[in-house]
């Protein structure tokens, strides 16, 4: 019979390995699904892993879905390594679009190219004052930052709703909930010429790079850690964790406010009710594939955004329902739980002991 034994110390190996795994194990669940749903596995395999990767076009489609996923990510590892569970991202990636959108309505045909730093500046503001929100509940009145954060999700895509569909409609927009399309001075400088990638890019890699630095090479970064790891080590070092709350919900409330910023100043170029795109939420499988790490997160962003473009594939070539992105999004999450019992125990085979067993009975 199978038995898990736990180890002397966390396996080095499954650590970086048990992704691996998760994602192999997703792969041949997904293969079985199309075959249980009467498709060809090799051609849902090819919309998911193949179609994402084909042409230069491809590899900036790709980039511009991974960019809101990456940013995201890298503030959410901010929370979790400090044992500060902020799940509502989501919100704060709408309120930072929401607030990006109403400087951006601003601008007309005489303004200035200073209005795209405005525009990222106001989403990376709109997305604090929605964490810093979390962190006040959460310091003042102990409420669960959980249930608030995510609570809050809600009431941020409401806003939305009322914004769209009652003061910021657009007029000659034949009555559909949206703005007016951004002043062609908004748009975010893009990369390539004739692609949508654009210098959100840069700012995501580069952001991966800071917080790399942050939280290995300066004493704040270590002290977050410290007080997510072991909190009474954290107080009798003289770290405070009011500080490491605070710290770590308004970077993150930044990174996904500006994330929100890049995506309606970007690609979308107006605000609509469809701005929620499931980022935040997609963006905690990523932060937990990526082991928190600046570095794998850039890698498991990429995965997750082959996710989305291929779910888009899927639907429009083979028929089957968007809800597939969500279906593998939630297959890697709970492959990479079941996976990661391996870095803290080893599965040993043990020989069942019948004579003994019998003899044991007989005893009793």
């Amino acid at each position: 019979m199978l038995k898990l034994e736990q180890r002397p110390q966390a396996s080095r190996f499954w650590t970086y390995g048990s992704p691996i795994l998760a994602l192999l194990i997703t792969v041949l669940v997904g293969v079985c699904l199309f075959a249980l749903l009467g498709k060809d596995p090799v051609k849902g395999l090819q919309a998911f892993f193949w179609e994402p990767i084909k042409s230069g076009y491809a590899l900036g489609e790709l980039a511009v879905k991974a960019t809101p996923l990456l940013l995201i990510a890298l503030g959410l590892a901010v929370c979790f390594r400090s044992n500060v569970w902020n799940i509502g991202a989501e919100g704060q990636f709408v309120i930072g679009a929401v607030a990006a959108g109403g400087i951006a309505l601003l601008a007309d045909k005489t303004t200035g190219p200073w209005i795209v730093p405005a525009i990222l500046i106001a989403g990376m503001l709109g997305g604090m004052v929605w964490a810093g929100i979390v962190a006040l509940l959460r310091d003042r009145f102990n409420a669960n930052e959980i249930l608030v954060s995510l609570m809050l999700v809600y009431v941020a895509t409401l806003v939305l709703g009322y914004l769209v569909y009652g003061p910021w409609k657009d007029p000659m927009g034949y009555n559909f909930p949206q703005t007016k399309s951004f002043e062609r001075v908004t748009q975010i400088p893009r990369l390539v010429q004739g692609m949508r990638m654009n210098i959100g890019v840069i700012i995501s890699l580069l952001g991966a790079g800071l917080l790399w630095a942050f939280l290995f090479r300066t004493r704040a970064g270590f002290a977050l850690q410290v007080g997510g790891l072991a909190p009474s080590a954290a107080r009798y070092a003289g770290f405070s964790s009011r500080k490491a709350l605070w710290t770590a919900l308004l970077i993150s409330g930044a990174t996904a406010g500006l994330a929100g910023a890049l995506e309606v100043a970007g690609p979308l170029g107006q605000l609509t009710p469809y701005v929620p795109a499931g980022y935040g939420f997609a963006a905690i499988i990523v932060a937990f594939v990526g082991r928190l790490h600046p570095v794998g997160m850039i890698f498991s962003a990429i995965l997750m955004s082959m996710f989305y473009i291929g779910g888009e594939l899927a639907q429009s070539r083979l028929g089957l329902p968007k809800a597939l992105t969500g279906v593998f999004q939630g297959l890697l999450l709970f492959a990479l739980l079941a996976c990661d019992t391996l870095v803290a125990y080893r599965i040993r085979w043990v020989a069942k002991k019948v004579g003994g067993a019998i003899s044991a009975v007989k005893g009793a």
